[in-house]
């Protein structure tokens, strides 16, 4: 696979006192290559209930690549790769929100639970290349996938 145009993703979740910290642990984790370290911080909510927020930011290009492999098992890959132009950014920013609940049953669905944010590579650093290159990138991930 050629390069990967992201300088990295971001993904975060939040774990909430009626959660098992485990099972969104393991949410976050199927998306992210095996033994990625996690980032641990614990909050306090407004009633004063504990969260705990995870999250793990990928750089390497291998680890970008695993991540997008991922995605490419979205069912609406099509319609996500077509809504781009509202899902990048001024800022060279790629937004994608996912299902926490199907992450943990393996599945990959779009939803809620899961953020992810990727950091678009894009020369000059405007948001129609990198709109171009993050159709590029996901195109790329989808046809390898079916490969």
């Amino acid at each position: 696979m050629a390069s990967v145009p992201f300088h990295y993703i971001d993904l975060r979740t939040f774990c909430y006192a009626t959660e098992d910290e485990k099972r969104v642990e393991q949410a976050l984790r199927r998306f992210l290559p095996e033994d990625f370290h996690i980032e641990r911080a614990t909050n306090e909510g407004h009633h004063g209930d504990r969260i705990v927020v995870l999250s793990a930011r990928v750089e390497k290009a291998d680890n970008v690549r695993y991540v997008l492999q991922q995605l490419s098992d979205l069912p609406d890959i099509e319609r996500i790769i077509g809504e781009l132009d509202e899902r990048v950014d001024e800022n060279c920013s790629f937004f994608l929100r996912l299902d926490k609940q199907r992450a943990f049953k393996g599945d990959v669905e779009q939803g809620q639970g899961i953020t992810l944010r990727a950091k678009v590579e894009a020369y000059p650093a405007k948001q129609p290349a990198a709109v171009e290159n993050a159709r590029e990138a996901l195109e790329q991930a989808r046809e390898h996938a079916e490969a």
